[in-house]
């Protein structure tokens, strides 16, 4: 098939109602009031699709899935949602018949550039009627009507030609690392203390829920799930910030332990780990050792700071009796190697269908 371009289409304006059969906004819940569960939360996050975590919720919140939602007030922005959901006041629902994966990436794009065009964010919340009102410039068919098989296929199209990049991306990776790990020789193990290992340990600071304000600042708290993150916030003072460290639940799931790559604000739930010598590869090697604490504490016993300086953990040590973070990098290195060879299995089978 020759490749597809956007300027190889006509193009035309549609009334949203002439694109989206349902445009409503959808009944909202309160996650403070909700306890923890197995359906989605989408807020007014402009970030993560929306989501801010899992709860029980009734029957009558629940907004099925395949449809378009976008945030009404904060920073709006367009998401597709593939599972039934509940969501935080104004939530915009979009839907049609023809809806799919595909097609809504494609409208997405055109929606929030929309509400850029528009000026919509914070003094100038996206309003209902401000929504059916307005028009998209949507491909057209011979009918007139929006073209979605040229919407899909663009998308399929597109999203092929960033698989192959993955996979030139990923084939230099492998022989990146098949150089660095020769093998890797026997080593010894020894125990360490806590701060033999991290020279910083520091407890995040108290942030309440009704404290917080939406932005696009991870925050991390003791949850188990989605690398730690609880919420996406704005608040600039009275917290504090870590980056490059691990995060280990002292309270909650006690013991759950991440590696945080990029800036982020932690809750007093959580004690950021920093290493001096510690790579990337190394902390992840770390953060299964130190997950082991699970098994030790529980929501009842918690990692206090005097516990935590005490803890001790089992790692492979150097010839001078240090811990050997050069160990512990290349043994993930190896790890990765062997993940880069079934992500490329994976997306070879993608990519030739």
């Amino acid at each position: 098939m020759s490749k597809l371009k956007l300027t190889d289409v006509e193009w035309g304006e549609f009334l949203f109602p002439k694109i989206f059969s349902e445009i409503f906004i959808a009944k909202s819940s309160d996650s403070n009031a909700l306890s923890k569960g197995d359906t989605p939360f989408v807020g007014r996050s402009s970030v993560n699709n929306g989501f801010q975590g899992l709860y029980h919720v009734s029957e009558s919140k629940i907004v099925k899935k395949n449809c378009i939602t976008v945030s009404m007030v904060g920073e709006p922005r367009a998401f597709y949602q593939p599972y039934d959901f509940t969501c935080s006041q104004n939530i915009l629902v979009l839907r049609n018949e023809i809806l799919n994966k595909d097609i809504s990436k494609f409208l997405i794009s055109i929606i929030n550039n929309y509400l850029i065009s528009k000026g919509f964010g914070y003094g100038y919340p996206v309003g209902l009627n401000r929504v059916i009102k307005n028009k998209l410039m949507l491909p057209v068919n011979s009918q007139g009507q929006p073209n979605w098989q040229f919407m899909e296929d663009y998308i399929k199209q597109e999203q092929k030609r960033q698989a192959q990049k993955i996979i030139d991306y990923y084939e230099r990776k492998l022989i990146e690392l098949a150089g660095d790990v020769v093998g890797l020789d026997k080593v010894e193990w020894k125990t360490f203390r806590f701060t033999e290992v991290f020279q910083g340990i520091q407890r995040g600071k108290r942030l309440t829920k009704d404290n917080q304000t939406d932005g696009p600042k991870p925050y991390i708290s003791s949850t188990s799930e989605n690398n730690g993150v609880d919420a996406f916030i704005g608040n600039d003072t009275g917290i504090r910030k870590f980056e490059d460290v691990l995060t280990l639940a002292n309270s909650g799931s006690v013991g759950s332990t991440f590696y945080q790559q990029f800036e982020f604000v932690a809750s007093d739930h959580v004690t950021a780990l920093k290493s001096d010598n510690a790579d990337k590869y190394a902390y992840l090697f770390l953060s299964t050792v130190v997950k082991r604490l699970e098994e030790k504490y529980s929501f009842n016993r918690e990692i206090n700071d005097t516990r935590i300086k005490r803890e001790k953990v089992i790692l492979p040590a150097d010839k001078e009796g240090n811990p050997n973070f050069q160990y512990m990098s290349d043994f993930v290195k190896k790890l990765e190697l062997d993940k880069v060879q079934e992500v490329l299995e994976y997306i070879y089978i993608y990519i030739s269908e």
